[in-house]
């Protein structure tokens, strides 16, 4: 009976401790790792939003890079932390195909997905001296043209913007790899590659084009989002030249698994009071970035859906592991 008694004490104990740890929390400053470079797109929203989200948590809000390993690092790094929401994290799509890839065993079962916090569709850019003046006149090239007369760029070999090429061609009903898709560090020297001539497509997103595109320098003729964006009212979607495709980048706010769920319910009151504010939702859509806040079970839906997606896509382009 002792015995007894010292367990169900102890189990008390346990409670109480757990209860006291939520009603506290948080009581320090909190950590939310990026796994992708400073400067970077991911770096950009996620500072943006934790201004907001600092003063919806009451406490520091310590943005961290861990960059390398085609994202490998700094998402495995969420996935080991201590799930005490402590130490947050910036997951983007790969953590949806890094096992299909044969690169981690990472999938969105490794993570407390508490919600996406942004898009950024995909797009057709050209150079300015490119014989294709709007979207419906580089579709028809895409169908007309033999394989091999387009070099797109913007990310690595499957990575998103390497999924929208494959994922536009198979809604055309053209081979997934009738584009050839030279992988690059970024949209930055994709872009640049573009002007140069080592490229005569760019299918990154149009807000890695803006500030080419407004200094006359490359053309964006299309946007792979469901809707034309506020920040490129003129430039059309897929949808309206008849193709009946659309994909963003998205970034969201995560945490390892297991994170307790009174945890888990005041990080997400706090990442949605944040994130409805004018300085965030502004700041976003100044830079041409779409504002996204769907929630956990949401997020969780997609994300399963998203996996499959890109499991068909990088199956069909030969580089599911």
């Amino acid at each position: 009976m002792k015995t007894l008694a010292k367990l169900l004490a102890g189990a008390a104990l346990a409670v109480t401790a757990t209860a006291g740890f939520a009603a506290d929390y948080p009581d320090r400053p909190v950590t939310i790792i990026v796994p992708w470079g400073a400067g970077g797109g991911t770096d950009t929203i996620i500072r943006i939003f934790a201004a907001g989200f600092e003063e919806a948590m009451g406490q520091p809000i310590n943005v961290v890079n861990r960059d390398g390993g085609s994202g490998v690092v700094g998402h495995a790094a969420i996935t080991q932390a201590r799930p005490d929401g402590y130490t947050l994290g910036a997951c983007t799509p790969e953590i949806t195909y890094f096992e299909t890839m044969g690169l981690a065993d990472i999938t969105p079962e490794s993570y407390t997905l508490i919600s996406r916090l942004a898009l950024i569709p995909s797009g057709i850019t050209v150079a300015e001296d490119s014989p294709y003046e709007n979207l419906d006149q580089i579709i028809e090239a895409f169908k007309s043209e033999p394989k091999g007369s387009f070099r797109s760029s913007g990310s690595g070999i499957g990575g998103t913007w390497h999924m929208a090429t494959a994922g536009l061609l198979k809604a055309l009903g053209e081979p997934v790899d009738k584009i050839d898709f030279i992988p690059s560090k970024g949209g930055a020297p994709a872009l640049q590659d573009m002007i140069s001539g080592g490229l005569n497509l760019f299918t990154g997103s149009p807000v890695e084009a803006k500030a080419l595109s407004d200094a006359g320098e490359v053309r964006i003729l299309g946007i792979m989002s469901d809707e034309r964006s506020p920040a490129f009212p003129d430039v059309p979607t897929l949808k309206e030249s008849g193709v009946d495709f659309s994909i963003s980048n998205w970034f969201s706010l995560c945490a390892p698994a297991g994170l307790p769920e009174d945890v888990i319910a005041k990080i997400a009151a706090a990442a949605e009071e944040a994130h409805a504010t004018s300085t965030v939702q502004d700041s976003l859509a100044q830079r041409g970035i779409t504002p996204y806040f769907d929630g956990s079970a949401a997020f969780q839906t997609f994300a399963e859906g998203f996996a499959d997606e890109a499991g068909e896509l990088l199956g069909d382009l030969g580089l599911v592991n």
